[in-house]
């Protein structure tokens, strides 16, 4: 019998045909409702001839402004940074649920994810290689920014009868915004909430979903392979999502006991193969690093010259550390920690972690490969086409250095997209409990919602996901900067009381078996 992938993809098509009909009436539904946000949230005046997204300045300012008011803590406090997440000053039985460690894995978990594989494919498509220069400069940034949210998500949590800890932006931006009344304050917190389920939803869980499935799909024979097939992707959601529910309901705990294991493991997986790739052309190194230099500031380049390009790196940057959107403090409020602000120095690790480090090194892999598929790609879009899938974009790039290491890629895909999924689900869980309340009939409501939404991110398309992900993020982005702005008195008061208790001992650190471990 033949058992030819094409032939058993035809056979498939034609029993689960009805499949098909489903997956385009949600692309159908889901595709207006996106382009309509897309166009209120992405508003960008005429300047100069050139369009111009005022959001992404929006975060770039705020990352600008507090780099300066806390005169460079992103690099000055490095050192600090790893001392605490090696436990230095955390013992056992401080208040919280989960160690440094935890919650920057826990965090690092929801921002080390498909952002830094199709995230960034997109980036150098549209942006060409001078992207990434800009991409590294907002991740250098925005550092300083992670560092003030997570203190104050650590300043103003609740910590329940139970153990358990409820903090982040919840819970400061009401102290934030009451000097203005209570209805604006409830009324700014009800839609950063909003926002951040709908992001969680979309950018946290379909986009991963989406590209996810793209890339199984890419190292199984494409459309022409088992899972080319009509009602493939529905299914492969299908599983997915019930990987994700049996994880996330064991709430921050078990999550964060999952990605303290699965980051460093995912992480190195995927950079030792990005390692390899530029290894293997490494001839091509020079060029590369002068293509992204000189394309981030060549007014002649695509995507409308130097601004255009430093537009769609600050964008791309934005959507996969997330500093800014206020999402990470709700991981890093779970810490075991007496000192909010130690907190901060281990939170500015992330956007370190995620943009300059990961995200540089997908960038120089698809950069020095140079394959004829991201040029034609890139000519597409250029002629108004649609941007392709960006996990493929990354994944020709490693097909050029051995042809089995797309599946390589799916590995990493795969666990970088589940690590950010489960981890999402608790962000959006607390949106969801601040919207409709904290019982158990809730938060279950929320994980079947959730889980359905993983299933609905495969089978819709790219554009449309990622369009309406970004979206999200950045309304959550405006609310929450514009009450961290607020609060940056209470984060240096916060960051004196720290030093002045390291400096005169009265903070010390913890011997090693009276640390916090993890």
């Amino acid at each position: 019998m033949d058992s030819h992938p094409a032939v058993v993809a035809a056979e498939q098509a034609e029993s689960w045909g009805w499949l098909s009909a489903v997956e385009d009436a949600i692309n159908s539904a889901f595709e207006p409702i996106s382009t309509a946000v897309q166009n209120v949230i992405f508003y960008a005046p005429n300047i100069a001839g050139l369009e111009v997204p005022l959001i992404v300045f929006w975060l770039v300012l705020a990352a600008a402004v507090f780099t300066v008011y806390f005169r460079g803590i992103q690099f000055t406090g490095f050192r600090t940074s790893l001392d605490l997440v090696r436990g230095k000053y955390s013992r056992a039985s401080d208040p919280g649920e989960v160690t440094h460690f935890q919650a920057l894995s826990s965090a690092v978990s929801g921002t080390v994810g498909l952002g830094n594989i199709a995230g960034v494919g997109v980036a150098v498509t549209i942006g060409g290689a001078g992207a990434t220069f800009w991409m590294i400069v907002a991740g250098l940034l925005g550092m300083c920014t992670k560092f003030v949210e997570c203190t104050l998500g650590v300043k103003y949590r609740e910590v329940h009868e139970d153990g358990s800890v409820t903090g982040g932006a919840f819970r400061y931006l009401p102290i934030a915004f009451e000097r203005f009344g209570s209805a604006v304050s409830k009324g700014l917190t009800l839609v950063f909430a909003a926002a951040l389920f709908l992001f969680g939803a979309v950018g946290g869980n379909m986009f991963q979903a989406n590209q996810t499935f793209a890339q199984a799909r890419e190292v199984t024979g494409g459309d022409d392979g088992y899972l080319g097939s009509s009602g493939s992707a529905l299914v492969f959601g299908v599983i997915l999502a019930i990987g994700v529910g049996l994880v996330i309901l064991g709430g921050i705990t078990s999550i964060a006991k999952v990605t303290s294991r699965l980051v460093p493991a995912m992480a190195l997986l995927y950079l030792g193969a990005c390692f390899l790739v530029i290894a293997g052309n490494i001839a091509n190194v020079p060029e590369a690093i002068g293509a992204i230099i000189q394309g981030a500031f060549n007014p002649e380049g695509i995507a409308g010259g130097a601004i255009g390009v430093l537009i769609i790196g600050f964008q791309r940057a934005a959507f996969s550390n997330e500093a800014g959107v206020g999402s990470a403090p709700t991981a890093h409020a779970a810490v075991k920690t007496k000192h909010p602000v130690s907190e901060g120095f281990v939170a500015l690790l992330e956007p370190f972690i995620d943009t300059v480090i990961v995200c540089t090194a997908t960038a120089l892999t698809i950069v020095i490969a140079d394959t004829a598929y991201w040029n034609d790609a890139q000519a597409t879009v250029q002629e108004g086409g649609a941007a392709p899938d960006g996990v493929v974009v990354t994944s020709r790039a490693f097909e050029t250095f051995l042809p089995q290491f797309p599946v390589i890629l799916a590995i990493a895909v795969a666990l970088f997209a589940f690590s950010t999924l489960i981890t999402w689900a608790y962000y959006s869980m607390k949106a969801w409990t601040t919207l409709f309340g904290r019982t158990d009939r809730s938060e279950l409501t929320f994980k079947i919602v959730f889980c359905l939404f993983t299933v609905v991110g495969t089978v819709l398309t790219f554009d449309s996901v990622l369009g309406f992900a970004d979206a999200m993020l950045f309304v959550c982005a405006i609310v929450n900067l514009l009450a961290c702005y607020l609060l940056l008195p209470k984060v240096r008061e916060e960051l004196r009381s720290f030093r002045a208790g390291v400096a005169d001992g009265s903070i010390e650190e913890v011997p090693a078996d009276e640390r916090a471990h993890n």
